[in-house]
């Protein structure tokens, strides 16, 4: 007799049955879901659609450090006392967002364990990632982190097949998130579509051979080695 098997647990499924406190909004490209210095009372969801998140300087410069797609969380920074949003949070393409206020879903993570420890295992995943980030900027060359960048868009690494960047990224958004010129970024994408890591003629799709620029990008320290080119 067979047994019976586990039933996967369905986020978005589960935040549909939320009672109070959960809107659903749709955004336009370029409309902006929140901006820095607004108050922080609500966790997001995306349903549909990717997003950028972008900090600006007290000198006026912005940067763009994430982008995000559906089935991620951003906002909840608000559950760990932030009173101001430290970024901007804007739609990339047509979206579909639920939000939830801050009394709702730190109701859900203290009543539903089984979403508090999907809640928490996104979480712990997205700070290995922000760390993965810091190394990847310290130690690796530019073209290296621009690989890993795509291959990051692209959704490689998460369950289900890699899939077309929809969203139009410009070579200076890219340029922003890896931390060089446009000029870099621009050789190198056509240096990857030549060896056919990627094909880059009005979109994006990533293929699996790029893989092949990141297979050790965890730098490996040895005697008498510098860190190499990270311009």
């Amino acid at each position: 007799m067979k047994a019976n098997r586990k039933r996967p647990f369905k986020v978005e499924t589960f935040l549909a049955t939320v009672d109070g406190g959960r809107t659903v909004s749709n955004y336009r490209k370029n409309q902006k879901v929140f901006s820095q210095g607004d108050p922080a009372d609500s966790v997001f969801y995306i349903q549909e659609g990717k997003v950028k998140v972008t900090v600006v300087s007290e000198q006026g410069k912005e940067a763009v450090v994430a982008i995000q797609g559906p089935g991620d969380f951003f906002g909840e920074g608000c559950l760990n006392g932030q009173p101001r949003r430290l970024a901007t949070v804007a739609a990339m393409s047509e979206c579909a967002i639920m939000r939830l206020d801050k009394a709702s879903i730190v109701r859900v993570l203290h009543d539903e364990p089984t979403f508090s420890e999907m809640f928490m295992a996104y979480l712990l995943a997205r700070n290995a990632r922000v760390e993965e980030d810091l190394v990847d900027q310290l130690f690796n060359s530019s073209e290296k982190r621009l690989a890993r960048l795509l291959l990051l868009m692209a959704n490689f690494g998460k369950e289900g097949r890699p899939e077309p960047v929809i969203a139009k990224i410009s070579q200076e958004t890219l340029a922003e998130m890896v931390g060089t010129t446009r000029s870099r970024v621009s050789a190198f994408m056509n240096k990857f579509r030549k060896l056919g890591f990627i094909e880059y003629n009005g979109h994006l799709e990533v293929h699996n051979s790029l893989l092949s620029m990141v297979l050790h990008e965890t730098p490996e320290i040895r005697r008498g080695d510098d860190a190499g080119d990270r311009n």
